[in-house]
């Protein structure tokens, strides 16, 4: 029997059921993948360190790695309409932000009568409601009145996801040790120390897309902070075969948060190139999902990178402002 997974790495946009199109996006299922090998180790530079942050928590309350028996997170504690902090996944996948029903109940606003959107996901769409708050607040980032569509489910039980609206001159700090973010204005602050820098450009809008290589396949990788696990289309499987002997994988069955179900491969990769950084020991889901037809990326070889990379790192920051990745790899 092949076996259904929760699908990671998805991506959402909404749309006015009447027509009208909103940049919006929801949370992430849960994934539960094939048994495989660690988890990437990245290579990383000789220079002296930097000085540490203070730990903030015992336990991670927002940030937390990845690990062989987990996949990191990064959640973010916003405030709504004066109530919180909810903790909201950061995706950078998604344009829009949204919330989960328990959290509009505890901000007292009803569902009844709601003006419903398209919930578009990986594996297909479907409509949900929405609601309307009047500000939305983390860090330095403050949103006077926003529609929030009502999602289903969200990273790792978070309240929601916190899109990028609102992002395009922001600077977010992730320290994964220390169970840290902060979101602050873009000040055009170069990279520290032992930090690698990975460019970037906005695609389709809001994506974060770096060109990159996989073996010797060149592609596009989206960065995907509300992704669990790595996606690949198609096109990017023909690409790795024709550079490097065929492998079958794990045959899997993925599952949206639309519950629309699509089959898929899960296997081992070559190393990812991003510049000088490289990753290595990564494995990815490869189908021909809904979302790469949505973006128009179904002939571009093209690979959402999930938690389960970006979740190995030391530091991670995603400055908008100069278009630019900053990481700092684990010593």
């Amino acid at each position: 029997m092949t076996p259904t997974q929760r699908c990671g790495g998805l991506s959402f946009h909404c749309a006015v059921v009447a027509g009208l199109l909103l940049a919006a996006a929801a949370a992430r299922a849960v994934v539960q993948p094939p048994p495989g090998p660690a988890l990437p180790p990245v290579t990383e530079s000789k220079s002296p360190d930097i000085d540490e942050v203070q730990v903030i928590a015992t336990e991670p309350r927002y940030v937390a790695p990845t690990r062989r028996d987990s996949i990191g997170r990064i959640w973010a504690p916003v405030v709504i309409n004066g109530r919180g902090p909810y903790r909201l996944v950061l995706d950078t996948g998604a344009s829009h932000s949204g919330i989960t029903e328990q959290v509009a109940s505890s901000l007292g606003i009803s569902l009844e009568g709601s003006r419903s959107v398209l919930l578009r996901g990986v594996t297909g769409s479907m409509p949900v409601p929405s609601i309307h708050v009047d500000t939305l607040s983390v860090g330095e980032l403050e949103m006077d009145a926003t529609m929030l569509p009502i999602v289903t489910d969200a990273l790792g039980g978070a309240e929601g996801v916190l899109g990028s609206e609102g992002l395009f001159d922001k600077r977010i700090y992730i320290d994964f040790r220390h169970d840290l973010i902060m979101i602050s204005q873009s000040r055009n602050q170069r990279a520290g120390i032992r930090f690698f820098t990975v460019p970037f450009e906005f695609s389709r809008g809001n994506l974060l897309m770096v060109r990159g290589m996989i073996g010797e396949a060149s592609c596009n990788v989206i960065i995907d902070t509300g992704a669990q696990m790595s996606i690949g289309n198609l096109a990017l499987r023909q690409a790795l075969q024709h550079h490097g002997p065929h492998t079958r994988g794990a045959r899997a069955e993925v599952q949206g948060v639309t519950d629309d179900i699509q089959r898929g491969d899960f296997i081992d990769i070559p190393p990812i190139v991003l510049g000088e950084l490289k990753i290595t020991n990564a494995q990815a889901t490869f189908g021909d999902m809904r979302i790469f037809e949505h973006w128009s990326l179904t002939n571009e070889p093209t690979l959402l990178l999930g938690m389960d990379a970006l979740g190995v790192f030391d530091i991670l920051i995603i400055d908008y402002g100069r278009h630019e990745l900053q990481i700092r790899p684990w010593r």
